[in-house]
């Protein structure tokens, strides 16, 4: 139950964020982005969620989308990091406290399709 209110949370923040223009847009810059990071010889290995359900996990993906910001490889991203950084601060001060969350240090690759599947499922549920 509380992963599905905190979806809806999701939703709401994304249809609410005045500069985002749409979620396949969205979808589309990570697939660019997982493309770029495939083709990184840095090898790079961000914290990533087990289970990116789990509403424990919010900040971890945060923190995970900071990090990868940072790779020089993302700087054409930057419309990207900037939109979610508006979805970021609208959501902040409406998630529940976290408890633990499992996470592992994988490939950014691996990480970006996690936040893809992420944003899908908040996407499916804003529709219901």
């Amino acid at each position: 139950m509380k992963i599905h209110l905190y979806l809806l949370l999701l939703a709401a923040g994304i249809s609410a964020a005045p500069q985002m223009s749409s979620m396949a847009e969205l979808l589309t810059l990570l697939q660019q982005m997982c493309d770029v990071m495939t083709k990184d010889i840095q090898n790079l290995r961000i914290e990533t969620p087990n289970n990116i359900d789990d509403v424990n996990c919010i900040s971890t993906i945060f923190d995970g989308t900071e990090q990868l910001k940072k790779n020089p490889a993302m700087k054409k991203f930057s419309a990207f990091f900037q939109n979610f950084e508006r979805l970021k601060q609208w959501l902040m001060p409406s998630l529940p406290k976290e408890g633990e969350c499992d996470t592992e240090r994988r490939r950014t690759t691996i990480f970006i399709k996690k936040l893809m599947t992420f944003i899908r499922k908040v996407l499916k549920n804003s529709r219901l």
